[in-house]
């Protein structure tokens, strides 16, 4: 084993980089840890690997004493069988190799190499992914974990975690797939590169791709709200007044935004153009809905917007899904005011009622339930859509609302499961 163990050393030094004197420095390190207890008593204990002849032997330094010796001491006699000049009050080095040291030591040696390999490819890995965070990467579905997807990178792994998944995504292990590159955590005992399809981040990154006006900086994206899996919002605008910023992203026959809807598992995505005048920035946010007017409150950052029955419901959409994401888009708050011949329900008197409700709903202070309903979020399945991360970064909102909604919408899709599963029997 002994020449074996140097043998290795030495290939790892020459194939992997990593220095001999480092490997023997953990080798060493790790059979001191591993073995201490059946080595010796002694405080002062060092494990050496003779860089010659691979042996591997364990010694404590001993003060030399006369009499009655501690777990740190040797007496004079004794001293004196291997260092006939030892004098009281020295400290020398004293052999204590266990028997079958050998065995133990090589078995944790081995540990040690693997351990000090893997430090070795994370740093590698650190060094060549740092400057691509931020960036798209490729790779090949290794496995499913724990409904995390492993993409196989070549030189390294990465993993997209549950939350950082489109939900609805199905992907088989062999099949390629595309993520943003959002970390490199070398400290995990997994895999160090985090990915995510969720971010927002890709979609900005797949435009930049698709579209060689924003690659060149032509045409810039100057806001991105999205809701993945369902929609996404991304405002644009252009550095020359002779390029259409929306048209440059639809491309000819829709030809470009086609192409990133088909990688997002056809979300749906909405390019709008940007307007430093806030009032058409948020027209155009709320497109389609046809607004009457807007009034605006800078102090408070909110819009007053007065809009028709048909056109409230058109600016809210589908689970208000569109106010959701054009108050993140422009980051004002929106307020609407319906306004018709018949009349409903004043905007207030909906929006307290919904307070309420949901309040009731998840079991939280009313104060919280208007913090949701002002940032969009007006019924519980808004809620499920939008997911919990998007829930705690709302400003007002913390950890323990979150964690009581996350539990709230946890039970009531186990009820709705098994009502579900109840139905099909």
């Amino acid at each position: 084993m002994n020449s074996e163990l140097l043998a290795t050393l030495e290939y790892i030094e020459q194939e992997r980089g990593i220095s001999k004197e480092q490997l023997v420095d953990a080798v060493e390190k790790a059979i001191l840890t591993a073995s201490r207890k059946s080595i010796h008593p002694a405080s002062n204990l060092a494990v050496k690997l003779d860089r010659h002849s691979g042996e591997i032997k364990a010694w404590a330094k001993l003060e030399v004493v006369d009499t009655f010796p501690n777990n740190d001491q040797i007496t004079i006699e004794k001293a004196k069988e291997k260092y006939p000049d030892a004098k009281l009050g020295d400290v020398i080095d004293w052999e204590v190799t266990p028997k079958n040291f050998g065995r133990i030591a090589a078995q944790t040696a081995r540990q040690a190499i693997l351990q000090q390999l893997r430090k070795a490819e994370k740093a590698i890995v650190k060094e060549e992914y740092d400057e691509k965070v931020g960036e798209i990467v490729n790779g090949v579905v290794k496995r499913i974990e724990s409904g995390a997807i492993i993409v196989d990178l070549q030189k390294s792994e990465g993993i997209i975690a549950a939350k950082d998944k489109v939900p609805g995504e199905q992907y088989m292990v062999g099949e390629r797939i595309n993520a943003l590159l959002v970390k490199v955590d070398t400290l995990v005992s997994g895999p160090s590169l985090i990915l995510s399809r969720s971010n927002p981040g890709f979609v900005r990154k797949l435009f930049e791709r698709e579209v060689s006006e924003i690659h060149d900086g032509v045409v810039e994206i100057a806001g991105i709200a999205r809701e993945a899996g369902m929609r996404t919002k991304i405002a644009v605008r252009s550095n020359d007044p002779r390029i259409d910023p929306v048209g440059a992203c639809v491309g000819m026959r829709g030809m470009r935004v086609r192409n990133i809807t088909s990688e997002l598992g056809n979300e749906r995505v909405d390019i709008i153009r940007y307007e430093d005048d806030i009032k058409t920035y948020a027209a155009n946010a709320l497109h389609p809905a046809k607004l009457e007017s807007i009034s605006v409150d800078e102090d408070r950052r909110m819009l007053t917007i007065r809009v028709n029955a048909e056109n409230s419901r058109l600016a809210f959409g589908k689970k208000a899904q569109n106010v959701r994401l054009a108050q993140k888009l422009i980051g004002w708050n929106i307020n609407f005011v319906t306004d018709d011949d018949v009349r409903e329900d004043s905007f207030e008197e909906k929006k307290t009622q919904c307070i309420s409700q949901l309040s009731a709903e998840l079991a939280i202070a009313p104060e919280k339930a208007e913090i949701l309903v002002n940032n969009g979020y007006l019924t519980l399945e808004g809620l499920k859509t939008a997911g919990i991360a998007d829930i705690a970064a709302i400003k007002g909102i913390d950890e323990a609302t979150v964690n009581a909604i996350s539990e709230r919408l946890a039970k009531i899709n186990q009820t709705s499961d098994g009502a579900s599963d109840g139905k099909q029997q």
